[in-house]
Formats: structure tokens, C-alpha cells, sequence
């Protein structure tokens, strides 16, 4: 049966000229079908460059979004329409105006989750995989860094120079991991590598072994010689770990790391998705120039 859907979307994606998308925290079934899987710089990366008429999002909401706004003449399609970010939802407009009135002589450097208003208010957009250096990049000595708190506390720890200032969002999923918890694998699995991801708080980043982006953990996981890899991001990417390192056992860090809404896409969702071209993604053409500007000056960023 999962055959004869897979066999659907190939042919659907053909008639529609379409691109598959998807996170790598998207269930292994997704990410098979995919034609790219990736974190969401690599995924803004080939968005931006596809000569496909149809992109379809495995993901969440802004990322989708971020499709749309690099790729106005596309039609950008979000399989499952509530699937949503809780951290992309804790920084309003408003707010962050106020935040930028406070600070007159800031740059806003905007982490990608978030929505097409806040990246279009920000003078850049980043990604866990190169917000050091953006931040390192910018003149500025003020930093307003929204809106994840934990991967703005990572760049500050790293760039002593200038002042970052935090917003105080987070990963719901992420944040889940306790620093107990980590001490506890640690002495279950003394020879074992801990990885994890800056979205995790400070006191847990400070416990592991190696700290960077899903595909900075994927990179790592493969090239060292430990078998045994504690992996402290989203389950999803132990689907693409497993496969790459049949020789390596990995496990994860706790059980809390599991994004709901990343897990809502199924197959039947991209066949539905590109049967009916449902949902499409739009951006309003003033907020799309504004958003758009920081993003290429992120994608400009070596």
C-alpha cells in the first residue's frame, strides 16, 4: 500500500514539476520520499535555487514561508497547514519594535524560525548552522538576538566582543532536556559521544561533547571513530544517522526530544498535498521584499 502512495507522488510530482522538501525531523517515511533532506539553511539553499514550478514543504510553517519569500514565482505548498513553531510564535511584532526602540543602535539578527513579519523587521536572518557567523559578520556592537534565547547564549559565549541582546524564546522540544539527564547518559555510557544542539539550554550545552546544527551533528556523528553517539537534537535525524553509519550505534539523548509538529506529515499528506496543490503559502509582496533582503544577506554569509 505505502508502495503503490509512493508510486503516486512520483508521478504527481512529475505532471506538476514539483520538488519534495523535507526536515530532517520529518518521520523517516517523508524523508524518504523526499528529493532533499537537510537542516533549514541547506533547505533555504535549494529553495532558492530550484528550477521546479511546485515546492512542496516538509516542514513547519516558516519554513515554508521562507520558500515563498525566496521563491515568489513558485508555488509553495505546506502539506499540513497547522503544522506550526511554538518558538516562531514568541516574538511579536510589536514587541520586537519596542525591543528596537530600546535599543536605537542594535542590529536584529533573526533567527530563521520565525515568521515573514519578524525577518522582514530584522536586518539579517541566520540559522544554528551559521548564526556565529553572521553575528561575527555584523559592525554593529549591539546584537538584539530573537528569538531563541539558548542559540543566542551560545553566539554571546563565543563572541566576546559585542553585546548580544536575548529574547527570551525557546524550542519547546529542546528545552525539554535537562542537564540531569546528560549527567546521568554520561555515566551509563562513559566511552559514549554526547551531541547536541545550541536550541538546548546553556547548562546542557556545557555537558556535551559537541554542540552544533542537525546537519553539524549528522557531519560529526560520521566522521569520529566512537561507535557509541548520544545524539541530543530531534529523533528524526537518527533515520539519516542510522543510514549513513550502519557500523555506529546511536541513541537519544532523552525521550522529551520529539517535535509534534514536525511529526504531523505523513505520506498521505504530500499525496493529498500535491493531488489538490494544498496549502498554498502566501506572503504579502511588501513584507516578502522586507523578509527577503534578510535572508539573502544570510545566504551571502560563507
Amino acid at each position: 500500500m505505502r508502495n503503490i502512495l509512493t508510486e503516486k507522488i512520483q508521478k504527481l510530482k512529475r505532471e506538476r514539476n514539483a520538488i519534495i522538501l523535507a526536515h530532517n525531523y520529518q518521520v523517516p517515511e517523508v524523508q524518504d520520499i523526499a528529493d532533499i533532506v537537510g537542516d533549514s539553511y541547506s533547505l533555504s539553499r535549494h529553495a532558492a535555487d530550484t528550477d521546479s514550478d511546485v515546492i512542496v514543504f516538509c516542514g513547519v510553517h516558516f519554513m515554508a514561508e521562507s520558500a515563498k519569500i525566496l521563491s515568489p514565482d513558485k508555488t509553495v505548498l505546506l502539506p499540513v497547514k497547522d503544522a506550526g513553531c511554538p518558538m516562531a510564535d514568541m516574538v511579536t511584532l510589536p514587541e520586537l519594535r519596542q525591543m528596537k526602540e530600546k535599543y536605537p543602535y542594535a542590529a536584529v539578527v533573526c533567527y530563521v524560525n520565525s515568521s515573514a513579519e519578524i525577518k522582514a523587521e530584522s536586518d539579517i536572518c541566520c540559522t544554528s548552522s551559521n548564526a556565529l557567523k553572521v553575528v561575527r559578520n555584523i559592525s554593529n556592537k549591539q546584537i538584539i538576538f530573537v528569538p531563541d534565547e539558548n542559540l543566542g547564549s551560545y553566539v554571546a559565549s563565543k563572541v566576546k566582543d559585542k553585546e548580544i541582546i536575548l529574547w527570551k524564546g525557546f524550542c519547546i522540544t529542546h528545552k525539554r532536556v535537562k542537564a540531569e539527564e546528560v549527567k546521568k547518559i554520561r555515566q551509563l555510557h562513559p566511552d559514549a559521544k554526547i551531541l547536541v544542539h545550541p536550541e538546548c539550554e546553556p547548562e546542557v550545552q556545557k555537558l556535551a561533547d559537541f554542540l552544533g546544527s542537525t546537519s553539524e551533528i549528522i557531519k560529526y556523528a560520521g566522521e569520529i571513530p566512537e561507535r557509541d553517539i548520544i545524539i541530543g537534537t530531534e529523533e528524526g535525524v537518527l533515520h539519516i544517522l542510522r543510514r549513513q553509519n550502519p557500523g555506529k550505534r546511536f541513541s537519544l539523548l532523552s525521550p522529551g526530544l520529539i517535535c509534534t509538529n514536525m511529526k504531523k506529515t505523513r505520506l498521505e499528506d504530500v499525496h493529498n498535498s500535491l493531488s489538490s496543490m494544498q496549502y498554498e503559502i502566501h506572503v504579502d509582496e511588501k513584507i516578502r521584499q522586507k523578509a527577503l533582503r534578510s535572508l539573502k544577506e544570510m545566504l551571502k554569509v560563507k
